[in-house]
């Protein structure tokens, strides 16, 4: 009897002070993978393998620390055998026209939005100001794009030192290397983050009141399959892409084009839109009416905002398994099972 209530108590006790951090980790791998999926996977492996050394935490770092630690390692091990997670924009070359065909490659492993909300994402209200700050604006989807340019050591150099906040000899300890190559390796990363990706405008400061009003419109423009609508929705250097096709597009009018020669839909009402949260931005699912007239899943879209008041990036995600994709955004499978948060508009 003996030999079983023991491991039970350790069980218990573990689970105590791991289990709060369990989303700050998926946070974490999801940052260094770009792969909700793996990030998922690797979470577990990092869970596993701090089960198996709580006996041996002595406990000089905090319980998140040890954590994080852990999780660095067990994804820089993933990264050895992994290729980078890129969006089209991060391939390589100008923009493309979009009165060319569309191009699919499914051999390039695609990066992946991230469900869950800021407050979900981030760290709880115990831990440093400027560590939750860093966290929250760390998950957005150019940051993430951005990341996968990095070997894998600057990689999580950079996250640990500018997102973490960690000192270069915690970094130092975690990865193996002197604080001298720490200190290189953040100042590489640093430089190369810097051309890693087309310019985007900053993130929105608009107040509230302000996002949901453009997003309202937003929404009306795609469900009337109003074109021109649209395009005046986007900033004039906004960026469109859509993975796994392989071109982006830049500029409001450019936008405009692709949708107009490319989209399925003809006419008012054969799209509606539900509103969800991903990499911790304005998100939407969008369902395609089909030829028996069901609305069904059809993309994700996750959008930057403006200081403007103006759409400035959208990444619209497509995939083999939109369903799933979509429920793990809080999105049912039709638009008529939605609830009444994410009900569709009065327009249907």
């Amino acid at each position: 009897m003996s030999t079983t209530t023991a491991p039970q108590a350790s069980d218990a006790e573990f689970l105590e002070v791991a289990e709060p951090f369990r989303r700050e980790i998926l946070a974490h791998c999801y940052r260094m993978m770009g792969s909700h999926h793996d990030a998922e996977d690797l979470m577990q492996e990092t869970y596993l393998r701090a089960w198996r050394g709580y006996d041996r935490f002595d406990r000089r770092a905090s319980v998140r620390t040890w954590l994080h630690k852990i999780a660095t390692n067990t994804c820089l091990t993933a990264l050895g055998s992994r290729q980078r997670r890129p969006l089209p924009s991060g391939l390589g070359g100008d923009a493309f026209d979009p009165t060319d065909s569309l191009l699919q490659d499914h051999e390039v492993p695609w990066l992946e939005p991230f469900s869950g909300t800021v407050d979900e994402i981030a760290p709880g209200d115990d831990a440093d100001p400027a560590y939750v700050v860093g966290a929250r604006e760390s998950i957005r989807l150019a940051f993430i794009a951005a990341l996968q340019h990095l070997p894998e050591r600057q990689r999580a150099v950079l996250i640990l030192r500018d997102v973490l906040q960690w000192r270069a000899a915690e970094v130092a300890d975690t990865i193996g290397v002197t604080t001298a190559t720490v200190n290189s390796l953040l100042q590489r990363a640093r430089e190369q983050l810097k051309n890693a990706a087309p310019e985007k405008d900053s993130p929105s400061t608009l107040d509230d009141d302000a996002k949901r009003e453009l997003l309202a419109k937003y929404v009306s423009a795609f469900e009337r399959y109003d074109i021109d609508a649209i395009v005046d929705l986007f900033t004039d250097k906004a960026i469109w892409e859509m993975p796994p096709f392989t071109g982006w597009y830049q500029g409001a009018i450019a936008i405009g084009e692709l949708i107009r020669r490319n989209c399925p839909a003809e006419k008012d009402g054969d799209q509606i839109l539900l509103p969800t949260i991903a990499n911790g931005q304005p998100a939407f699912g969008l369902y395609m009416r089909e030829a028996d007239g069901v609305h069904r899943p059809f993309h994700l879209q996750v959008l930057d905002i403006d200081a403007t008041g103006k759409v400035s990036y959208v990444v619209a995600f497509f995939s083999d398994n939109l369903e799933e994709d979509f429920a793990r955004f809080g999105l049912p499978s039709t638009p008529y099972e939605a609830s009444d948060r994410t009900a569709p508009s009065s327009l249907h």
